[in-house]
């Protein structure tokens, strides 16, 4: 237990260093801090029309000024995406400039880290509680996954290496790793692994051809776009970058209805082991017809979710139904919802089929 914790610390403060790191032309000192008093917000004469002025008394809670209070005056715009209003008991992030002996403070965020801290670990004790032994092997499948992503997806992509095959050979390697350890060694296994295996391929095949035939760029975020500058000066291909993300946003949804049908018909087999092969492929498929219905939900719901503002702006301004399908950044959704949700419900007949064989032949072998 102890090292899962562990891990998980170095997980959580690995995301917070990557959203904090800086390039070489701009290395300010952040340190965490907690708000003492703050003042209310005030226009101050010399300031910009529209300027106001907080003033605020923080104490360093990190860094080589730990414990010191400083007093600074944070500014604001009446702009709700970039104010930060602080109240009392705040915990923040501040940057602290030095230069040419002068200094300058300034709050740059809330400090969020800690609280997504107490959630990974609720996260995770809950598994634990509910599932046992078989929860610590999702806990642990669920670390190989982050540093699979981590420690070998991102760096072999900032050296220039095709995201495809990548993700692809990431997608295989995750499932194999998460099923062996969920399931074992079996039949019922390597039927949720090839099924998987499959339903992942086929999602990306079909949202590689698509994505081709209706010219998506890839640069549909902004996340993308910045990647032009970052300053290891690489020249991606944005379009695979965009379909190495749809397998691997495919691979949860597709690895759970794999392995729910491998189970299902393990579980049926056992109980019934005079079942033909035939037999066993049918009761598959219709446990894979109900699950069917409410997981191609839940990878629409999951991208249309988060992108209730944007859905929001377009009913607004009463934009057309083709000109809001034929916008870059809604045709790419739709291909990486559509191709997640075709690659999970080919999962089934395919898994379905696999299993009712492999699960007969396991019969044989034991006889």
């Amino acid at each position: 237990m102890k090292r899962l914790a562990v891990l998980v610390i170095i997980f959580v403060l690995g995301l917070t260093s990557i959203g904090l790191a800086e390039d070489d032309y701009y290395d300010p000192v952040m340190v965490n801090a907690l708000v003492l008093e703050a003042g209310e917000a005030v226009t101050e004469e010399g300031m910009y029309e529209g300027i106001k002025v907080q003033h605020v008394r923080v104490q360093i809670k990190s860094g080589d000024y730990k414990g010191k209070v400083m007093d600074l005056e944070n500014h604001l715009s009446d702009n709700v995406v970039y104010d930060i209003i602080v109240k009392e008991g705040d915990k923040v992030i501040v940057v602290i400039e030095e230069e040419d002996g002068l200094m300058e403070v300034y709050i740059t965020d809330f400090q969020r880290s800690n609280h997504i801290l107490y959630l990974v670990i609720f996260f995770i004790g809950l598994i634990l509680a509910i599932g046992k032994i078989k929860g610590l092997k999702a806990v642990i499948s669920l670390g190989l996954t982050v540093a699979s992503i981590f420690y070998i997806l991102l760096p072999l992509i900032l050296k220039g290496a095709n995201p495809i095959p990548v993700s692809i050979a990431i997608a295989v390697g995750v499932t194999i790793a998460t099923i062996l350890l969920v399931s074992g060694a079996n039949y019922k296994s390597l039927s949720a692994i090839l099924g998987t295996s499959a339903g992942v391929l086929v999602a990306g095949i079909i949202s590689y051809y698509i994505g081709l035939k209706a010219h998506l760029t890839g640069l549909s975020s902004e996340e993308a776009s910045m990647l032009i500058y970052i300053p290891q000066n690489i020249a991606f291909n944005f379009r695979n970058l965009l379909f190495a993300g749809i397998i691997l946003g495919a691979l949860g949804a597709v690895m759970d209805v794999g392995m729910s049908i491998a189970s299902s018909i393990d579980e049926i087999y056992n109980a019934n082991n005079q079942l033909s092969t035939k037999d066993l492929f049918k009761s598959g498929m219709n446990v894979g017809k109900d699950i069917m219905g409410t997981m191609t939900n839940t990878l629409i719901l999951a991208y249309a979710g988060s992108s209730i503002p944007l859905l929001l702006l377009f009913s607004a301004y009463e934009t057309s139904l083709i000109k809001v399908l034929n916008l870059d950044l809604i045709a790419t959704e739709a291909v990486r919802s559509l191709a997640g949700s075709i690659g999970l419900v080919l999962t089934i007949p395919i898994t379905a089929f696999i299993s009712s064989i492999m699960t007969k032949k396991q019969k044989r072998v034991k006889q």
